[in-house]
C-alpha cells in the first residue's frame, strides 16, 4: 500500500511525458503568433490558412488515400496468411512462412526501404513494372510491413477459436465459402478492424520507407512535414496535426464502442 502513491506519481509523469507535447501542439495551433514560443492570443487563423495551403492538403489527401489502400490490402493478405499459419500449422513450409511474415516487424526500416527500392529498380529493368517510383511503390512497400502486424493480430484471434463451430456448419452442408463468411468472419471481425486501424496508422505515420520508394510525383504528409520542420515549425502544421489527433481520437472511441457492444451482445447470447 505504501508503494501506491509513488507508482501513481510515476504513472502520471509517464502520461504527462507522452501526451504533454501533443496537448501543447493542440494549444499552440490556436496561437495568434507565428512563433511557437510566444503566446499572443487565441486565434483560428491558422486553420483558415491551412485550407489555402494546397501542397499540405494534397500531401494529406495522398497519405490518407495510400493508408486506406494499404490497410485494406494488409487485412486481405494478413488474414490469408493467418488462416494458413493457424489451420495448416503442421504442413511443410508453415514455419518458414511464419518467419517471412514476421521478419518486417523486427527489421530496421532503413533496410526495408533500401531493399524494396533495389527490388523495384530491378523489376522495372526486367519486366517494366512498376514504372518509376510513386504512389504504387509506396502502397506495395507499406503493405509489406503492415501486413505482418495484421497477420499477428488475426492469428491471435483465430488460434483460440473452437474448430467445432466450422465443422458443425460443414456437417450441415455449408460450403467452405459459406462457413467462412457466416461463421469465421463474424468471429474475427474485431481483429480485422483492429488490424485495419493499425495498418492505416503505420502507413500514415511512415517516413523512412516512403522516402526510399517515393518519387517526385508522390509526396506523403510525413515527408512534407519533415522537410518543413527543418526550417521551423509552421502553425499550419500544428493545425493539421490537431485535426488528425481529433480524427484518430474519434475513430478510436467509435471502434471501442462498437467492440464493446459486440462483446456485450456475445455475452448476452451465451
Amino acid at each position: 500500500m505504501r508503494r501506491m502513491p509513488a507508482l501513481l506519481i510515476i504513472l502520471i509523469l509517464g502520461y504527462v511525458f507522452l501526451y504533454g507535447p501533443i496537448l501543447s501542439l493542440i494549444v499552440y495551433s490556436f496561437n495568434a503568433s507565428k512563433l511557437v514560443t510566444v503566446w499572443s492570443g487565441f486565434s483560428t487563423k491558422w486553420y483558415a490558412a491551412l485550407l489555402q495551403n494546397d501542397a499540405l492538403l494534397e500531401a494529406a489527401g495522398l497519405s490518407v488515400k495510400i493508408a486506406a489502400m494499404v490497410a485494406s490490402l494488409s487485412v486481405l493478405l494478413g488474414t490469408l496468411a493467418a488462416i494458413v499459419l493457424v489451420r495448416y500449422k503442421k504442413s511443410r513450409g508453415t514455419r518458414s512462412l511464419a518467419m517471412l511474415v514476421t521478419a518486417p516487424m523486427v527489421m530496421p526500416e532503413v533496410i526495408i526501404g533500401l531493399s524494396l527500392l533495389l527490388l523495384f529498380i530491378a523489376m522495372e529493368d526486367l519486366i517494366g513494372w512498376p514504372k518509376g517510383r510513386g504512389q504504387l511503390t509506396i502502397i506495395l512497400a507499406h503493405t509489406t510491413f503492415a501486413m505482418a502486424y495484421v497477420t499477428l493480430i488475426v492469428q491471435s484471434r483465430l488460434a483460440p477459436m473452437d474448430p467445432s463451430l466450422e465443422e458443425a456448419a460443414e456437417d450441415l452442408g455449408a460450403r467452405p465459402a459459406t462457413v467462412f463468411f457466416a461463421i469465421t468472419l463474424p468471429l474475427i471481425a474485431p481483429a480485422l478492424l483492429a488490424g485495419w486501424l493499425l495498418a492505416f496508422t503505420l502507413s500514415l505515420d511512415d517516413l523512412v520507407v516512403a522516402n526510399f520508394v517515393s518519387g517526385p510525383g508522390a509526396t506523403t504528409l510525413p515527408m512534407v512535414v519533415y522537410s518543413s520542420v527543418r526550417l521551423g515549425v509552421s502553425p499550419e502544421i500544428n493545425a493539421l496535426a490537431t485535426l488528425i489527433v481529433v480524427f484518430v481520437s474519434v475513430a478510436v472511441c467509435v471502434s471501442g464502442f462498437v467492440l464493446h457492444r459486440q462483446e456485450k451482445r456475445r455475452e448476452a447470447e451465451q
